[in-house]
């Protein structure tokens, strides 16, 4: 019977596979004594690294799921970890190399002593080590593009110049009328995608992106992430468990859900806070029961007139485009959840919070717009 001959292959003997202190700490001991095998424990990091691509997870995933579970030591570590294996990678398509790009502006990870620095090294390996599968994204190649698409990126960008003076106003009317513009710019951005799919003699498949969804009030967060998916032809699946939803849609239509959602969320969070500090200053003290119930409040309301919104911009002819996109992304739903359940919301129990919210999400959100030609 073989037994482990580097010190690294001892190491992850002793403290991988286990979950106690004193087997970590063995571990940690082992690859203190023998800086020889610094190399080999960093080129055993990039496997693991590429070992949670194949199982379906994304730059932005692992550093999200170690930023949750461990702490800013780990993170810079997984982040210089996967700067380091990219040049070993396949080609991959922008949304990834976007993320990457995040990850370069990252500080770098601080050393300490061995042991510390042996101990934390281990720590995050017992972490990706048991990473589980996710449903796959795509292929990892960058979707089809259309040459006339240009216009649109640069619609995109008026887009997120919008809503960043959206977020940055002091004046709820102010922001409701950037806010009004940038939707009715992304559905413009939406239509004029469809009409192009159709016109093209190989249409692009719908595609996917995770979006996370952070703690705290995340099922708040979730219900507006969904809310605003739907309003924009995609499709969202929570997973709780690691802190992310799953849109599905066409890769225009997965750009301006993101640049939405995050917005929103910005501006509920400010709107929030305001109404919060006024309650409090009134005497009030249940922060939390209000807060849950004010993003409550402000998701469900926001849904409501996303909708009512995105039914003014569709015209009669256009059905027929948006429908057969509709049948392929919700294709490409059951195809990657074939089973999914729904979750109730919990902790809305607050009347002034939830009339806060739903106050706000008015002053937010976009106002009903005429029909696009």
């Amino acid at each position: 019977m073989s037994s482990p001959t580097t010190p690294v292959e001892r190491a992850f003997e002793a403290a991988l596979y286990t979950d106690t202190h004193d087997a970590l700490d063995a571990g940690a001991s082992i690859l203190a004594a023998a800086p020889e095998a610094d190399p080999e424990l960093a080129r055993r990091g990039r496997e693991f690294v590429a070992a949670a691509w194949r199982r379906g997870w994304q730059p932005a995933d692992v550093v999200r799921l170690v930023r949750r579970e461990s702490d800013d030591v780990h993170v810079r570590l997984v982040s210089e970890l996967i700067r380091a294996q990219a040049p070993d990678d396949r080609a991959r398509g922008p949304r990834w190399a976007a993320q990457l790009d995040e990850l370069a502006a990252a500080e770098p990870p601080f050393r300490t002593d061995r042991f510390t620095h042996a101990t934390t090294v281990l720590e995050l390996y017992r972490l990706l080590l048991r990473l589980p599968s996710l449903e796959p994204l795509d292929d990892g190649h960058e979707p089809k593009r259309h040459e006339n698409r240009r216009p649109a990126s640069r619609m995109l960008t008026r887009v997120r110049a919008l809503l960043a003076k959206a977020e940055a106003t002091g004046f709820p009317e102010e922001a409701e009328a950037l806010s009004a513009k940038a939707q009715e710019l992304m559905a413009r951005h939406s239509i004029d995608e469809a009409l192009l799919d159709a016109q093209a003699p190989a249409k692009d498949a719908p595609g996917a992106c995770r979006i996370g969804v952070e703690a705290p009030y995340e099922q708040a967060k979730a219900v507006l992430l969904d809310a605003v998916a739907g309003a924009n032809h995609c499709r969202a699946v929570w997973n709780e468990a690691f802190g992310f939803s799953t849109v599905v849609g066409f890769e225009g239509d997965l750009e301006v859900v993101e640049l939405l959602y995050t917005s929103l969320l910005v501006q509920a969070t400010t709107a929030m806070t305001k109404a919060e500090a006024a309650q409090r200053a009134g005497g009030r003290r249940r922060t939390k029961t209000f807060r849950q119930s004010f993003l409550a409040a402000y998701a469900h309301r926001i849904g409501d007139r996303l909708a009512q919104a995105a039914e003014t911009q569709v015209t009669d002819d256009l059905l027929p485009v948006l429908a057969t996109r509709e049948v392929a992304v919700t294709d490409r739903v059951d195809a990657m959840f074939p089973q999914t359940t729904t979750t109730r919301l919990r902790g809305v129990t607050d009347e002034a919070g939830w009339t806060e919210g739903a106050e706000a999400a008015d002053r937010a959100q976009v106002r009903a717009r005429p029909p696009l030609d």
